[in-house]
C-alpha cells in the first residue's frame, strides 16, 4: 500500500521524533486462544504456547524493521490472549497456573515484554473458569515475570458485581503480600475494569474479545510531549483556540499510528485492529500529561480547573484521532497514571493531588485509578470501595474506568518506592482510613441504571 506525505509532514514527524518524544509505545498482536482447550493444565497449555509461537514468532522483529525503516521507536511488542477463565473453563486453579506459566515462557520466546489476558469476565456472575482463575492470579503474578491478569466486574448494561469487587480487594491484597519483596510488583500487571475495552492493546488490561477475529495487530500510540509542545506558541490563546491546537497534533499523532499498523499488518499476514490513541505518558522530563494541563495554566496539575481542563485534553485528542484514522478503538483518551507521569508524581509529593482528586479526574479520563502505590496495611474493604467507586462512575458515564493500585508492604503515606522501568516510581499516597466495611460485605449486585437499558 503506497504512502504519500508532503515535504512539510515529513519535517513535522521528523521533529516529532527528535525533540517531542513522540513513539509508538507497542504493537500488540492478539490471538485467539479458544480452541486450545484440553482435557488438563499441562495440555492446554502446551496448546497455547504453540499458537502464541506460531502467529508471534516474528512480531519482534518486524516491530524492529519498522522501526528502523521510519525512524519511529516502537517501544514494546506485547501479546493479548482470550480469556484465560474462558479457555480453562473446569480446570482446577492449580491448573490455571500452569496456563500462565505456559504464556510466560511463550511471551519470554517469542521476545515481548508482557502478554495480557490472564482474564475473566464476571460483570453477571462466576462461571468456574472464572473462580478458578481468580483463585489462581495471585500466584500466577507472583510465579511469572511477563503474565498480566484483569478482571472486569461491572458494566453499564449489568450493573457492578459486589461479589466480584469484594474479592479482589482481597486478591490484590493477596498478590501485594506474595510479591512484597518487589514491592508489590505483582498488583502492577493486575487491573480491575468496568466496561473493560475488548480491543485495548495497553497492559495490564488488554485481551483478545469474543468478537475479534482469529488473530489482529492492534496499536497503542503515545505523544505527550507532542502535544505539550503545541501549546507552547500559545500564550494568552483562548481555551478553543488550545483545543484546536490538541487535534492538530492528535491527528499528527494518530496518523503515525495507522502507518505503523498498517506495515505490520501486512509484513505479518494479519489483519489491522485498532489504533488505541490514548496519551501515554512515562516518569521522563519532557513525557508528562499532567505538564500538559499545567501548560495550559494551572500552576500545578490537583488545583481547582484541573478536571476541566483534561475534560479539554481528552475530548480534542479523541477528536483529532477519529480524523486521522478510520479504525480508532481500545480506550483512547488520556492516561493519568501516577507513577508513570513525572507531573503527577509530583503532585502528589506537593500534596495538591489526592485519592478524592484523583477521583474526580478519573470520570474525565481514559481509566481510573492506576498505577498508584497506597500503604501496604490498606484493608482488602477499603480497596473493594476504591473499586466500586471507580465502577460506579463508568457505570453511570458509559465508559471504562478501571482500578490498578499497588498496596505495598511495610510503608507508609510519604514513602517512595521505584518499581522500575515504564512502570516508574510513586510516592505512597494517603487514604481515607474511615471504615466501609458493612457496605463492602454485604455483596449482590449494585443494580445497572435505567439509562443502561437501550434496545
Amino acid at each position: 500500500m503506497p504512502f504519500s506525505f508532503s515535504t512539510k509532514e515529513i519535517l513535522e514527524t521528523v521533529s516529532m521524533l527528535q525533540t517531542e518524544k513522540l513513539d509508538i509505545r507497542t504493537i500488540t498482536m492478539g490471538i485467539n486462544i479458544q480452541d486450545c482447550r484440553d482435557t488438563d493444565g499441562v495440555s492446554t497449555g502446551k496448546k497455547v504456547y504453540d499458537k502464541i509461537k506460531g502467529y508471534a514468532r516474528n512480531l519482534v522483529q518486524v516491530g524492529d524493521e519498522i522501526e528502523k525503516t521510519y525512524g519511529i521507536p516502537i517501544i514494546n511488542k506485547r501479546i493479548a490472549v482470550s480469556p484465560v477463565s474462558i479457555v480453562g473453563n473446569g480446570l482446577s486453579p492449580a491448573e490455571m497456573v500452569t496456563i500462565g506459566r505456559y504464556l510466560d515462557q511463550a511471551a519470554q520466546d517469542v521476545g515481548v515484554n508482557f502478554i495480557g489476558g490472564f482474564t475473566a469476565l464476571v460483570h453477571k456472575g462466576f462461571s468456574n473458569g472464572d473462580r478458578a482463575l481468580l483463585e489462581a492470579i495471585p500466584e500466577t503474578l507472583a510465579v511469572t515475570e511477563r503474565v498480566c491478569a484483569s478482571v472486569n466486574i461491572g458494566t453499564t448494561k449489568a450493573g457492578i458485581n459486589m461479589d466480584a469487587v469484594y474479592q479482589m480487594g482481597h486478591i490484590i491484597k493477596a498478590t501485594a503480600e506474595l510479591t512484597g519483596d518487589e514491592n508489590g510488583l505483582g498488583c502492577a500487571k493486575l487491573v480491575v475494569f468496568c466496561n473493560a475495552a475488548e480491543d485495548n492493546p495497553f497492559m495490564a488490561g488488554a485481551y483478545m474479545g469474543a468478537g475479534e477475529p482469529e488473530v489482529t495487530v492492534d496499536i497503542g500510540v503515545s505523544g505527550p510531549g507532542v502535544v505539550n509542545r503545541a501549546l507552547g506558541d500559545l500564550l494568552g490563546a483562548s481555551l478553543d483556540q488550545v483545543a484546536e491546537e490538541i487535534k492538530k497534533a492528535a491527528f499528527k499523532i494518530t496518523r503515525a499510528g495507522q502507518l505503523v499498523g498498517d506495515m505490520a499488518s501486512e509484513r505479518l499476514g494479519v489483519p489491522f485492529g485498532i489504533v488505541d490513541l490514548s496519551l501515554a505518558p512515562t516518569a521522563e522530563q519532557g513525557d508528562s500529561v499532567a505538564h500538559i494541563l499545567e501548560h495550559m495554566g494551572l500552576d500545578q496539575v490537583g488545583t481547582h480547573g484541573t478536571t476541566a481542563a483534561l475534560a479539554l485534553l481528552n475530548d480534542a485528542v479523541k477528536k483529532g484521532g477519529m480524523m486521522a484514522c478510520s479504525r480508532v478503538g481500545g480506550l483512547s483518551g488520556s492516561f493519568i497514571p501516577v507513577s508513570e507521569d513525572k507531573g503527577m508524581i509530583d503532585a502528589v509529593r506537593a500534596g495538591t493531588i489526592t485519592m478524592d482528586k484523583l477521583e474526580a479526574m478519573t470520570s474525565i479520563c481514559s481509566v481510573g485509578f492506576d498505577m498508584i502505590a497506597i500503604p501496604g496495611e490498606t484493608s482488602a474493604e477499603t480497596i473493594a470501595g476504591m473499586i466500586a467507586d471507580e465502577a460506579a462512575i463508568g457505570v453511570m458515564n458509559h465508559k471504562t474506568t478501571a482500578v490498578r493500585v499497588i498496596p505495598v508492604p511495610g510503608t507508609q503515606p510519604g514513602d517512595e518506592v521505584n518499581f522500575g522501568g515504564l512502570l516508574g516510581y510513586a510516592p505512597i499516597i494517603p487514604v481515607n482510613q474511615v471504615g466501609n466495611g458493612e457496605f463492602i460485605r454485604r455483596g449482590g449486585f449494585i443494580p445497572a441504571p435505567v439509562h443502561g437499558f437501550r434496545n
